[in-house]
């Protein structure tokens, strides 16, 4: 899940950002409402948290301007602006949530999990097809039962494909939901996350389609090796 978070405070961004670094997720920062705006039109993010009091363009009219240009990604509001009528007037604008300063982060992490439950349809913080199982609270997997030892950015990586069955990723597109804007990323890394899963699991449970990208087939994963 790749995260655009807007926030002006680097204490709470730097604090955010490697909680959820963590938990597997990539995190992009920007301390400007106006820029922040721009990333969120011009990039694919599955999730923005934003705060209000920004500098280039408050929060709510941040808001108001992705609504109005029909982006609809999940935004999380997070804000010292704690009355029922702050918290009203984000819902309202668009906001799938609000989380009032300061916060736990702990339940920064359960809300998110809550917005990733309503967007995707599913009921619970486990991804499941075929024996392939992936519990995104522990961010453990397991296949037919046994368990797989996958590194953070592995588990990413497989959990993009569990959560779109059967759609083409190029590698620019999976490089992007793993590193968002870094870019010392190396020309086979993707091959390697691929292959170093297909090793812990087993060979078919990712499918390439050579010059194109990766994707992974329910059928693939329900069948026995």
């Amino acid at each position: 899940m790749r995260i655009l978070l807007i926030e002006d405070d680097e204490s709470i961004a730097r604090g955010v950002m490697m909680a959820l670094k963590r938990r597997a997720y990539q995190v992009d920062w920007i301390p400007d409402g106006r820029q922040g705006l721009n990333a969120a039109l011009d990039n694919a993010f599955d999730l923005i948290i934003l705060d209000l009091g920004l500098p280039g363009l408050d929060g709510m009219d941040v808001l108001g301007k992705l609504r109005e240009k029909q982006n609809l990604t999940p935004t999380l509001i997070t804000s010292a602006r704690d009355t029922t009528r702050h918290r009203v007037d984000g819902l309202n604008a668009g906001a799938d949530d609000y989380i009032v300063k300061p916060f736990d982060l702990d339940e920064l992490f359960a809300r998110i999990q809550a917005i990733e439950r309503r967007t995707t349809g599913k009921a619970s913080n486990a991804l499941t097809i075929g024996e392939l199982t992936l519990d995104l609270n522990a961010l453990t997997v397991h296949f037919q039962a046994q368990p797989v030892s996958l590194q953070r950015r592995e588990f990413s990586l497989l959990k993009k494909l569990v959560e779109n069955p059967r759609q083409v990723f190029t590698r620019e597109q999976l490089e992007e939901s793993l590193y968002g804007w870094t870019t010392d990323v190396g020309s086979n890394t993707i091959d390697v996350y691929v292959h170093n899963i297909r090793k812990k699991i087993y060979p078919g449970v990712i499918k390439t389609l050579r010059g194109i990208g990766y994707r992974l087939d329910p059928e693939l994963v329900s069948d026995k090796p």
